[in-house]
């Protein structure tokens, strides 16, 4: 789909330090196709003169949203006609490059039991400011004003693939507020654009995380109450399998976890008793334990 597996643009490339959080990144759109693309749009759209380039005004990679022109508040080009008519073509143009894979998925795989989903990146930096400037760059087309999730949602839909959203253990206090982060405020947002769209949810961590306040919020997140209706994740995916995870105590809270996971949100237990619980299938599995972890080092 895009970069590390997601339907995105590679708006914030990590590689050689051209990118670092929270930066808003950077629209993908000046190589020789885009432009004529844009071109194309601009002539149809009766604006030749906004299809010669992407805004010059959007800063660079590690700059914040009122560094911008394009993305500040007050103002911001992101918020006038041309905004929204280069915004509109450079996320459309995203989703249409998932249809053309999901189509490509769907005709391969028509007579086989498996279940396509579609990895969609949590980018909760900036989350709450009106431009979203991080989303726009990475073509997601959310703002305060409008909601970029329910049309890739629609999209998925369309081919009955799942909806696969990152961040699920995060909470908003243990995000930098400076850079007004809301990972949980935006998986809501995700979860009601799923359920909108009558399509499955799933998840994922987006940091390695070991503790239990994570999951504690995976468990909390993968059955959200959205207008009265609990949003169920059909699927969890637990990164990742690493040395640190078969440590001794990483291994005891990651059992208790995938016993709370099976058990349900709702399961009348506290942490302390899936933890006895889970003591015998620790101690079980301890040599295979060893094992994998000595050989996950070299």
């Amino acid at each position: 789909m895009g970069p590390a597996g997601e339907l995105r643009y590679p708006s914030y490339p990590e590689a050689n330090g051209t990118w670092r959080f929270p930066g808003i990144g950077a629209f993908q759109c000046y190589d020789k196709y885009m432009i004529s693309s844009l071109q194309a749009a601009a002539d149809a759209h009766g604006k030749p003169e906004w299809g010669t380039t992407g805004p010059t005004d959007a800063g660079q990679y590690n700059n914040w949203p009122e560094d911008t022109n394009f993305f500040r508040k007050e103002g911001g080009g992101w918020n006038s006609q041309y905004g929204e008519f280069f915004l509109s073509w450079y996320s459309q143009m995203l989703l249409d490059h998932g249809e053309r894979i999901l189509k490509s998925a769907s005709g391969i795989f028509r007579n086989e039991a498996v279940k396509i989903s579609v990895k969609v990146a949590g980018i909760h930096w900036h989350y709450g400011t009106r431009s979203h400037a991080p989303e726009l760059t990475a073509g997601y087309y959310n703002t305060r004003f409008r909601d970029g999730y329910l049309p890739i949602a629609r999209m998925l839909g369309r081919h009955n693939a799942v909806f696969n959203f990152t961040c699920i253990e995060m909470r908003d206090h243990e995000q930098p507020q400076d850079a007004l982060c809301a990972p949980e405020k935006l998986v809501r947002q995700v979860a009601m654009a799923a359920q909108e769209a009558r399509v499955p949810l799933a998840g994922e961590n987006a940091l390695p995380r070991y503790d239990e306040t994570a999951h504690e919020q995976i468990l909390r997140a993968s059955a959200l109450e959205v207008d009265g209706d609990s949003v169920e994740m059909c699927a969890f995916t637990y990164l990742r399998m690493n040395p640190d995870l078969f440590h001794p105590e990483n291994w005891r809270r990651f059992v208790s976890f995938v016993k709370k996971m099976r058990e349900g949100r709702d399961a009348q237990k506290c942490w302390e008793q899936v933890e006895r619980e889970a003591e015998h299938f620790v101690h079980v599995t301890q040599p295979l334990v060893q094992e994998a972890a000595v050989a996950l080092m070299h």
